[in-house]
């Protein structure tokens, strides 16, 4: 007992220093004007805020959760519709970004994440054509997503 007193006194003793040389206690000033350490206007941020959680970090989606393999959309640009099919799907019409960083976004994920595109052959997104597709939504996803893997010249297995 004797020896669970003198702990508790050397840890108040310990507490009030720290606390009174100003340690313990306080908090960072508030800096209201201050830059975020984490940038969140990246394009790969904004995956990470805005899609990552569907389709995961590296991008392959869930076969289970019908959300689909982002790391193969590729084969959607080889279709004269594929490119705008791909930014009319609900979880970028509803993303809450802005026709730029839809685009910025966009661009990352087909330049970074997609295994199946050619880079030389890419041609970016941009702010208009983003704006575009956004105008005219689609009405049925899943048909149209089908009527185009069903065209597919290079099948390369179910998402």
């Amino acid at each position: 007992m004797h020896l669970r007193n003198a702990f508790a006194t050397v840890l108040t003793t310990l507490c009030t220093t720290l606390t009174g040389a100003g340690v313990l206690g306080t908090a960072a000033p508030v800096r209201p004007h201050a830059e975020s350490v984490a940038k969140t206007s990246s394009p790969r941020s904004l995956y990470v805020l805005h899609c990552a959680g569907c389709h995961g970090m590296d991008g392959s989606g869930s076969e289970q959760g019908q959300v689909p393999d982002m790391r193969r959309l590729g084969r959607f640009l080889q279709h004269p519709e594929g490119r705008k099919f791909l930014v009319q799907v609900p979880g970028v019409m509803g993303s809450g970004l802005n026709d730029k960083d839809v685009a910025q976004v966009t661009n990352w994920v087909l330049t970074t994440l997609a295994t199946d595109i050619a880079p030389q052959t890419f041609v970016p997104y941009t702010s208009p054509e983003i704006a575009a597709a956004r105008a005219n939504p689609l009405s049925d996803v899943m048909a149209t997503r089908a009527r185009l893997l069903a065209t597919d010249q290079h099948p390369v297995g179910p998402d």
